[in-house]
């Protein structure tokens, strides 16, 4: 007997609370539950959001194609305002692609603004998850307070999800993914393992996405809150700049090289509940938009990978006079003015960019630095500070991911110069899951020689924002282990961004 919740999906009218399902015969047996891989929703808009998900029954086959037939095939979905699907706000089918592994990006439109709503998919006689989605207000309109989360670095090998099952019991509105969704290597050790060597083709990729997609404490943070995402490095291969590999490990030509660059992005697209306007055409992938959250906020979210001049001085951390060069960009010269046009509009109370790697200056007492963070491209750093301070923007702050460690760092005008003006903030996450436990220390590396930082943590874990038309609220959420499954998770610190005033209060 087929066995589905109660909450029966019938396409064209009311859900039937309580019905049974009649047993089927074996010549009517259906096709193995294709829906393994959860179901995901994302980019928000008024009167609108992207649902996904991808037909796999057996996610880990080594194809890609994960068990399903060399045959496109029919997806249903609903839309309610209650888990109940009492009442059907929206609803459609869409075509499940071989060419595309079977995933789909539904765009569910007509719905109301500043709304919570329920979805869920039917495919082969089966229903997928429920999960909670929601709408951003309208244009001009603040709406109501909202919880925003962001995250990055879930290296499936280093431990487990436990941040992500935490993150979806807060009961975010919405979630930021800021890159190293998934890891390319091949197997290592840790307290569970990759599934094959280090991907390079198309297959490849989509069998690893499966095998991060089939943790079940990341798709419990999937099916709390729509999703905001941006990869970073490692969706592609480690600090690979714009078309510049780091090294040739593995062994490439230069074809190959775009072969698996194209296929990335492909596995990316795929995976991801992403707008058609962010499908990959060949080897590149348009990924730097913009989202409105009302009139509270503006989410400009980058690529610092795909447009980046290579490292300088050979990347690394070093001293390096190169990294001041002003030809030098991290996000290439049409992103940047991009970025500063929108950021002109203030079209919002908050101007968050949602970004990869360490924005704000950290030298050693020596002024080395990190070539691949913001710090090999100080120029590039400088015209954005400056083009924000030129157009009077009041409330800038900076998410990053990338260095597994959570921070908090005042952004000053002029950073050899402590006294300088703060005009912005940069909130960093720590990692899911990269590099382990953590030791749990808190003493600000390189303080001395960056008194503007100001919060240091190694744990694991992700930061929740509270954001409404006065602050920014922080939390810097722990967890206490991901080497073992389902510890605690804790605040280690809070802060407050005021509006109208950059730089972090302590609370």
């Amino acid at each position: 007997m087929t066995r589905l919740s109660r909450r029966i999906f019938v396409l064209g009218g009311l859900a039937t609370v309580g019905a049974t399902i009649a047993p089927l015969s074996r010549a009517q047996a259906a096709p193995p539950y294709p829906f393994k891989l959860g179901v995901a929703s994302g980019e928000p808009a008024a009167d609108s959001v992207v649902l996904w998900t991808r037909l796999a029954p057996t996610p880990l086959n080594a194809d890609g194609q994960g068990g399903m037939p060399n045959a496109d095939v029919t997806v249903e979905w609903q839309v309610s305002t209650s888990d109940t699907f009492a009442t059907i706000q929206s609803q459609g089918t869409v075509t499940a692609r071989y060419a595309d592994a079977h995933s789909v990006h539904v765009v569910a439109n007509n719905l109301a603004p500043d709304a919570d709503y329920y979805y869920r998919f039917r495919a082969q006689g089966h229903i997928s998850p429920v999960a909670r989605t929601r709408t951003t207000p309208a244009t001009g309109t603040f709406g109501r307070d909202f919880t925003m989360a962001f995250a990055s670095c879930a290296h499936y090998e280093s431990g487990y999800y436990t941040a992500y099952r935490r993150m979806a019991e807060d009961r975010p509105d919405l979630v930021l993914h800021l890159g190293d969704y998934i890891y390319e290597g091949g197997v290592g050790s840790g307290v569970r393992q990759h599934v094959g060597a280090e991907i390079v083709s198309l297959a490849d990729y989509r069998r690893r996405y499966a095998l991060y997609k089939s943790d079940p404490d990341l798709q419990a943070a999937h099916h709390a809150a729509p999703w905001l995402t941006v990869p970073d490095d490692h969706e592609v291969e480690n600090n690979y700049a714009g078309t510049v590999r780091e090294n040739n490990t593995p062994v490439l030509t230069a074809a190959q090289w775009t072969a698996r660059r194209t296929a990335a992005y492909k596995a990316y697209y795929e995976n991801m509940p992403l707008r058609p306007a962010s499908a990959p055409s060949g080897n590149s992938i348009p990924l730097y938009r913009r989202v409105r959250w009302g009139a509270l906020a503006t989410f400009h979210m980058l690529d610092t990978r795909q447009f980046r001049d290579d490292q300088a001085c050979g990347d690394g951390s070093k001293v390096c006079a190169d990294a001041d060069l002003a030809s030098r960009s991290i996000t290439g010269a049409a992103q940047e003015a991009w970025l500063l046009d929108g950021l002109g509009q203030q079209l919002g109370t908050w101007d968050i960019i949602g970004q990869q790697v360490f924005f704000a200056r950290q030298f050693t007492s020596t002024g080395a630095a990190s070539m691949d963070a913001w710090d090999g491209y100080r120029a590039s750093r400088s015209r954005i500070q400056s083009g924000w301070q030129q157009r009077g923007v009041r409330n800038p702050v900076v998410l990053t991911g990338d260095v597994h460690r959570a921070w908090a760092n005042d952004l000053k005008a002029d950073y050899a110069n402590p006294n300088s003006a703060t005009i912005g903030t940069e909130l960093v996450c720590t990692s899911i899951s990269s590099t382990g436990d953590g030791s749990g220390a808190t003493a600000i590396p390189n303080v001395a020689t960056n008194p503007h930082l100001r919060f240091y943590l190694d744990r694991r874990g992700y930061t929740r924002t509270t954001i409404t038309r006065a602050q920014i609220r922080a939390d810097f959420r722990a967890v206490a282990s991901v080497t073992e499954h389902g510890a605690a998770v804790s605040t280690a610190k809070s802060f407050a961004i005021l509006d109208g005033r950059p730089g972090l209060q302590a609370l």
